[in-house]
């Protein structure tokens, strides 16, 4: 025992314990990365790849398919607001003849040009009544002759658009309970041409028979924007050619085009509403000049009418015209909300 106590020296202890620390690492080492040194994580993973592969191809292919039908939509709709700009660039140049239709009215050319020279005439009377000045007298029947027919054609023009955006969800609801219940798109808005109010109902009657000379329902409809535009019919007519090109549910579609439709009338109202104080607060200021010219002239007649019978009182009004002009103008861009 005392040679083999001789041979433990401190420094064989401290190499044999060193060893067995190396060993215990290597030890650890071996079981942690065992598997990825013997290639069975490989294995493992490889057989699992090539189980999930029929899910993964088909993933690709949903995934291919939906890239397809997102690129086709996009093309449509880049598509349609290259036809919006040409449609808004055309619809400022239109010309009486399309603004009659637009506006409801039944006259040909030549009756508005009887109404235009009837007013014309009118007004010439007026301003002779009302001043003896050359001037005056041809400058209101100027504003009588080509103002007052124009204005009277837009103001019957834009009520017609207003008709239309009131009743052109009730259109769209009847489309879309009708899809629901099996219907096909064509017989729904035959329905709508039958049972909706003016002046969707002569619209829609105009797609019915346009669809019946030989166009597709698609372009049918794509006509309805040159008839009636508002952005509200162009948005009827993107729906309709997408579902069309691309396929999809038209009933959801057509559900979620009333609700926005819905939520743009709620808007406009509103929008009018908020706005009614300043339109009143516009006419107020706009109307004073005018009713303290015609109390003065009540009032004391000589005094106000040296602004009528001589150079410099003419000058000054039309001064002030101009500037009272500029000023409902600048009232008008102020409240007039566009969206």
């Amino acid at each position: 025992m005392s040679g083999f106590e001789a041979f433990l020296t401190p420094e064989i202890t401290k190499l044999a314990a060193a060893i067995l620390i190396a060993l215990s690492i290597c030890g650890v080492l071996y079981a942690v990365f065992q598997p990825l040194l013997s290639g069975n994580r490989r294995r493992d993973e490889r057989i699992s790849s090539i189980a999930d592969r029929p899910q993964s191809v088909e993933r690709r292919k949903q995934v291919r398919d939906g890239e397809r039908r997102r690129r086709s939509v996009q093309d449509q709709l880049s598509q349609f607001e290259e036809r919006q700009k040409a449609k808004q660039d055309k619809q400022k140049k239109l010309p009486i003849r399309a603004r009659l239709e637009q506006a409801g009215l039944s006259w040909e050319l030549k009756h508005f040009v009887y109404f235009s020279i009837a007013c014309g005439i009118v007004s010439l009377l007026i301003g002779y009544l009302v001043s003896s000045n050359l001037l005056i007298t041809a400058a209101i029947g100027f504003a009588g002759g080509f103002g007052l027919p124009r204005w009277y054609v837009s103001f019957k023009r834009k009520r017609r658009f207003n008709a239309f955006l009131d009743e052109l969800p009730n259109g769209v609801d009847i489309i879309v309970r009708g899809v629901k219940a099996g219907l096909p798109l064509g017989d729904c808005i035959k329905v709508v041409a039958k049972e909706a109010r003016e002046p969707v109902a002569t619209e829609f009657q105009k797609i019915v028979e346009t669809q019946v000379m030989g166009l597709s329902l698609a372009d049918a409809v794509a006509r309805l924007p040159d008839r009636v535009p508002v952005a509200e019919a162009n948005f009827f007519a993107i729906v309709v050619a997408i579902q069309q090109k691309a396929g999809g549910g038209l009933s959801e579609a057509l559900a979620n085009l009333s609700k926005v439709l819905r939520g743009r009338k709620a808007m406009k109202r509103k929008i009018a509403a908020l706005s009614s104080e300043a339109k009143s607060s516009a006419g107020i200021i706009g109307s004073l000049p005018f009713l303290v010219t015609l109390a003065l002239y009540l009032i004391a007649p000589d005094y106000i009418m040296l602004l009528f019978t001589t150079t410099g009182g003419n000058i000054i009004i039309a001064g002030c015209l101009l500037w009272m002009f500029i000023g409902i103008m600048v009232m008008r861009q102020m409240i007039n909300f566009d969206f």
